[in-house]
């Protein structure tokens, strides 16, 4: 617990699933957080729920779909708390459509969120950590970054291209101090499904069967924590369906015969 004492955590995504289980676990072990998402009641309400004295919370509400601002951001997070300790780049959203009906403007809006939020919160956060000489970089993709599956095009593109910019910017920067994580979780029980994008651009409102008896957000948040603080360069998250990973990684052949058979949903 006293390993994230006082630690300066900002984390994306924060109003609700995994966002929200990091920002509740981080706050009972000593952090200061600042959290950050779209909705902004939706944030105060997670706010409220730290339990967390107002010199050690801040509420930095922000679109993930225009973050061209992204260094006035990490400039006012330094203001309040001089450092950061910690960046959780969780925010964004899935996909529910077909390749051949999503619009160019859905994929570019996926991979907006999904990819280029991450890189630009991450470069503005970067001069800080190496001025620290520490810091450490979270990132949360996916398993669908470790390949493609039915109507999650533009998504595992966004999550594939994460593992390519991450993967370089670690060596790049460890020797400043500053470790990176990349996170792929499986399953888990979030709104994930329900707010993912149809082809259209209106939510598939719908809990995916897959979703209803997966993993809770704070089993999935405590399995993060976990890898942070064993400095892990990537972790796999989730129950049997992670194993699909392995299989693509040994037995591709098996794979390519196992993936058809599964249900988008």
């Amino acid at each position: 617990m006293a390993a994230y004492k006082d630690k300066v955590i900002w984390i994306t995504g924060a109003s609700s699933g995994i966002g929200e289980a990091l920002a509740l676990d981080f706050a009972k072990r000593g952090a200061r957080l600042i959290l950050s998402a779209r909705r902004e009641s939706e944030l105060k309400r997670v706010g409220d729920s730290t339990k967390l004295p107002e010199l050690d919370l801040m509420l930095l509400p922000f679109d993930l779909n225009n973050t061209s601002n992204a260094s006035a951001l990490a400039a006012q997070v330094i203001n309040k708390f001089g450092r950061i300790d910690i960046l959780i780049n969780n925010g964004g959203y899935s996909q529910r459509s077909e390749v051949m009906k999503t619009s160019e403007e859905i994929d570019r809006q996926l991979m907006e969120v999904n990819y280029f939020s991450y890189v630009n919160l991450t470069k503005a956060v970067l001069p800080y950590m190496k001025r620290q000489k520490t810091g450490h970089v979270v990132v949360i993709s996916s398993i669908a970054g470790k390949f493609g599956f039915f109507l999650r095009s533009s998504y595992s593109a966004a999550k594939h291209a994460l593992h390519g910019f991450f993967e370089s910017m670690r060596l790049e920067t460890e020797q400043f101090g500053i470790k990176t994580l990349i996170v792929c979780p499986g399953k888990v029980k979030t709104n994930v499904s329900n707010n993912a994008v149809t082809a259209d651009g209106s939510k598939h409102n719908e809990m995916d069967p897959s979703h209803e008896n997966a993993m809770s957000s704070e089993e999935c948040a405590a399995e993060i924590i976990k890898g942070i603080s064993g400095n892990k360069e990537e972790i796999l998250i989730g129950g049997k369906e992670i194993l699909i990973v392995y299989i693509r990684r040994f037995f591709p052949r098996l794979f390519r015969k196992i993936i058809r058979k599964q249900s988008p949903y």
